[in-house]
């Protein structure tokens, strides 16, 4: 595989997986405009594994202490950590079921592009009018069960492109009045299980087609997929901790006003500028 279409790849996967404008989205999008072939089970497993890695290396801390905190339950010991422990698992368990019903009954998932135009604007909306009537005034440690399942539950829409699995659930948590930073923290450490689900799905296919040899291509992937989100995730949270979600929203408005226009023929941009849109259509 050319050096460029990994580079690319990878820096989509792993600058959009953790920040609230949808990784799957742009990744069925690069093909469409570039006309690249799918790069296959490989390297879909190998970006997997390194943007969960990044977000494992940012967030290290909260995983040590609710490791900890797991051990000072099963001593008989209270900890806030190993509460946080079990709102992520249960915030996860939504998903599974939802993802499992999916696979099972939808296993091509929905890739329309009108879809992913329409959700990339409207989820997009959404996470502004929550993130401007959502209080601040909640942090990680006054969640609750019913946060984790409401912040949780939301997971399941992001199964439709565009929707993104970080900007649903940090929308859910700016509506239950959580602070930014919060939210975002509390959205990636879900995540966590969630990627490592979908990289093991796609890894025990990979495994049931024989094709399991580690190449240089993947290697490469992941490496710049775990850089291009180490990288992104640093600059969101310092972003968050001190304006809103606007930059993201925005992008979102006009790239699902972009993708519209295309969808439904609104303006013909190779006219207009001579754009060529590969093989979208």
């Amino acid at each position: 595989m050319p050096l460029l279409h990994i580079a690319v790849l990878a820096l989509v996967q792993g600058i959009t997986e953790f920040l609230p404008v949808s990784s799957s989205a742009h990744l069925v999008l690069v093909p469409k405009f570039t006309c690249w072939p799918d790069q296959g089970l490989v390297m879909d497993v190998a970006m997997h594994v390194g943007t969960v890695g990044a977000v494992m290396v940012y967030f290290w801390r909260d995983l040590w202490d609710m490791a900890t905190g797991l051990l000072g339950a099963l001593k008989g010991r209270g900890d806030p950590h190993a509460k946080l422990f079990g709102y992520i698992v249960i915030g996860t368990l939504p998903l599974v079921a939802a993802g499992y019903l999916m696979s099972r009954y939808l296993p091509g998932g929905i890739r329309s592009f009108e879809v992913i135009a329409w959700t990339t604007l409207g989820f997009g909306l959404l996470l502004w009018l929550a993130d401007k009537l959502g209080m601040t005034l909640r942090r990680m440690e006054h969640l609750t069960l019913r946060d984790g399942l409401i912040i949780g539950g939301a997971q399941v829409l992001a199964l439709v492109p565009g929707t993104s699995r970080s900007g649903i659930t940090m929308t859910a948590a700016r509506l239950l009045g959580m602070e930014r930073p919060d939210a975002a923290r509390f959205s990636m450490l879900l995540g966590i299980p969630a990627v490592l689900a979908a990289g093991s799905l796609e890894g025990w296919a990979l495994y049931q087609s024989g094709d399991v040899a580690l190449t240089a291509d993947s290697v490469q992937a992941a490496g710049l997929a775990f850089v291009s989100a180490l990288v992104a995730i640093a600059l969101m949270m310092a972003w968050l901790r001190r304006a809103s979600f606007a930059p993201f929203v925005l992008y979102r408005v006009v790239l699902g006003l972009f993708l519209l226009s295309i969808a439904y023929g609104w303006v013909d941009w190779a006219a207009l500028f001579g754009i060529e849109l590969g093989c979208v259509g």
